[in-house]
């Protein structure tokens, strides 16, 4: 099988630093998504330092197969080593959101509210799911009462890489075939473009950067309140 992708990011029409980091490395099969967390100092940093570790990480592993969850741990220490030199009280955060594809198949790492999608056979599907307290309220059942008694809390991340806490990572295996389209987009996207509007753009004809172009025009046709990132990879025949 042979991957088409491209990456694009915008600022938006609201922020005034693009905290977001997009990860497109064909060589090395490794495409994802970051996104500095709000409310901590040096997201920008954080997200950098994230992805340039998972890069540094995988292509260390040459050929061999990379553990995924080792290198997530290694972003993680990363992420927090910086986070005592950019904010030594409160430490640093990022989502990462990433997938490798090599001999077929696709293993994703995810921590945080940025998401991966793939549109198979005309259907998108979220292959991830979002770490926020709105998403935890609502496996326990509680997420009405929780969110009448907590209406903006909602989107608080409950787990991101560089804080002191254990990271814990979700991992997953998945097959890859012929026509698959795999997006990784940060949450600046998918507040913005419903999941019909993603499954229409992504089922469009035309290259992975003509698509993205599109997709980030919507998000900040429909406000653009916050950096819009997103990462597609196509994959074709051999």
């Amino acid at each position: 099988m042979k991957l088409r992708s491209a990456a694009l990011t915008d600022i938006g029409k609201v922020r005034h630093e693009n905290q977001d980091s997009p990860l497109c490395q064909p060589a090395l099969g490794l495409f994802g998504v970051a996104d500095g967390v709000g409310g901590l100092p040096g997201g920008a940093e954080a997200s950098t330092c994230a992805v340039r570790t998972l890069i540094q990480a995988v292509r260390a592993a040459g050929n061999g197969e990379p553990d995924l969850h080792a290198v997530m741990e290694a972003a993680n220490i990363a992420v927090q080593r910086l986070g005592q030199l950019v904010s030594p009280e409160t430490g640093i955060g990022t989502t990462v959101s990433c997938g490798l594809f090599r001999a077929g198949r696709t293993r994703l790492a995810h921590v945080g509210d940025s998401r991966a999608y793939l549109l198979r056979d005309g259907k998108l599907s979220p292959v991830t799911e979002d770490h926020t307290v709105e998403m935890e309220a609502r496996k326990n059942n509680t997420s009405g009462e929780y969110l009448l008694l907590h209406p903006h809390s909602g989107h608080t991340l409950t787990r991101c890489v560089g804080q002191p806490t254990p990271l814990d990572t979700d991992l997953a295996d998945h097959a890859l075939a012929a026509g698959d389209r795999w997006l990784f987009a940060t949450d600046g996207v998918t507040r913005m473009v419903t999941d019909a509007e993603l499954a229409e753009l992504l089922g469009r004809p035309g290259e992975p950067a003509e698509i993205l172009q599109a997709m980030i025009a919507l998000a900040l046709e429909h406000g653009g309140t916050d950096n819009a990132t997103a990462v597609l990879v196509i994959v074709d025949e051999a």
